[in-house]
């Protein structure tokens, strides 16, 4: 997992938001509902500055496309994601709250309609 933080660095707001609303189309909304509460998490000034770095590093590989698995082969572009955002989330599983997953949960059914 620390080798993740290096995607620190590739996240930024804006990407994470345009990335999301590409990927919705065609991926699980368990990717989804995952970048939603880390990202919940990582807004929360209760989030250890540590764990806002697992985080952002998730966030980062998630936004950057050409990762382990690039993220132009439809569908298996997106595995190495779900299993890195998994990573992430279990984690710092401690410091998500109710409110990061109720944020997501109303953030996904958002963006379904």
């Amino acid at each position: 997992m620390s080798n993740i933080i290096i995607y620190q660095n590739k996240y930024n707001e804006s990407k994470f938001w345009k990335k999301l609303y590409k990927v919705v189309k065609f991926t699980s909304i368990g990717l989804i509902e995952k970048a939603l509460v880390l990202y919940y998490a990582a807004k929360d000034e209760a989030t250890p500055k540590w764990a806002k770095s697992v985080i952002f590093g998730a966030l980062g590989y998630f936004v950057f496309p050409l990762d382990a698995i690039p993220d132009i082969i439809p569908v298996a572009g997106y595995t190495d994601d779900i299993s890195v955002l998994a990573a992430a989330l279990a984690t710092v599983i401690v410091y998500i709250k109710d409110e990061h997953k109720q944020k997501a949960r109303a953030k996904v059914e958002n963006i379904l309609k």
